[in-house]
C-alpha cells in the first residue's frame, strides 16, 4: 500500500509540473492585418466594387475594419461578423454556410456574431487558425475572392517554411 501511494503522489506531482509549462502561440501583428485588409480591399476594388474588409485576431477581436468611401454603411459590420465566422469555425463562410444547411448544424447560425454569408476566410498559420478575414458589398462568391486574395497576398509570411 505504501509504494501505491508514493507512485500516487510521484504521478501528481509529474502532472502539476507538466501542466505549469508556457504556452506559444502564433499572433497577427498589426502589420499583417492591415496588409491583409488592404489586399482584399484591393482586389475588390480592382474589380469595380465598393466594399469593405475586417480582419479579427485569434480571439475574433477586430484589429482592422476598412471601408471603401462608396461603400454602404452595413458592410463594415457585415465584414466584421464575416471574418469572426471565418476564425471561430476555421473554415471560409461559404462552406459554413453549406454544412449549417444541414438542420442538426443550423443552431450554428444562431451564436452571437455569427453571419452564414459566403466573404469570410480564416487566416491559417500551418493548422492554427489565427485569425479571420471578412470582406463585404459585392456577391458573396466574389467577396470570399477578394479575402482569399488578401490571405494570398502574405501567404509566404503566414507559412514561412512552405508548411501547409
Amino acid at each position: 500500500m505504501c509504494h501505491t501511494f508514493k507512485a500516487l503522489i510521484a504521478i501528481a506531482l509529474a502532472s502539476a509540473a507538466h501542466a505549469q509549462g508556457l504556452v506559444t502561440e502564433h499572433n497577427l501583428s498589426l502589420g499583417l492585418a492591415k496588409a491583409i485588409a488592404e489586399a482584399a480591399l484591393g482586389e475588390c476594388k480592382a474589380k469595380g466594387y465598393s466594399t469593405a474588409v475586417a480582419v479579427v485576431d485569434r480571439a475574433g477581436q477586430v484589429m482592422v475594419i476598412l471601408r471603401d468611401e462608396n461603400a454602404t454603411a452595413q458592410t463594415a459590420e457585415m465584414a466584421r461578423r464575416k471574418a469572426f465566422t471565418a476564425r471561430m469555425f476555421r473554415t471560409t463562410t461559404l462552406e459554413f454556410q453549406k454544412r449549417t444547411n444541414d438542420p442538426s448544424y443550423a443552431a450554428q447560425r444562431q451564436i452571437a456574431d455569427i453571419l452564414a454569408l459566403g466573404g469570410g476566410v480564416p487566416i491559417m498559420a500551418g493548422k492554427e487558425a489565427i485569425g479571420g478575414v471578412g470582406s463585404s458589398g459585392s456577391s458573396q462568391e466574389q467577396d470570399d475572392a477578394c479575402a482569399k486574395a488578401g490571405v494570398a497576398k502574405v501567404a509566404n509570411l503566414l507559412n514561412p517554411d512552405g508548411a501547409k
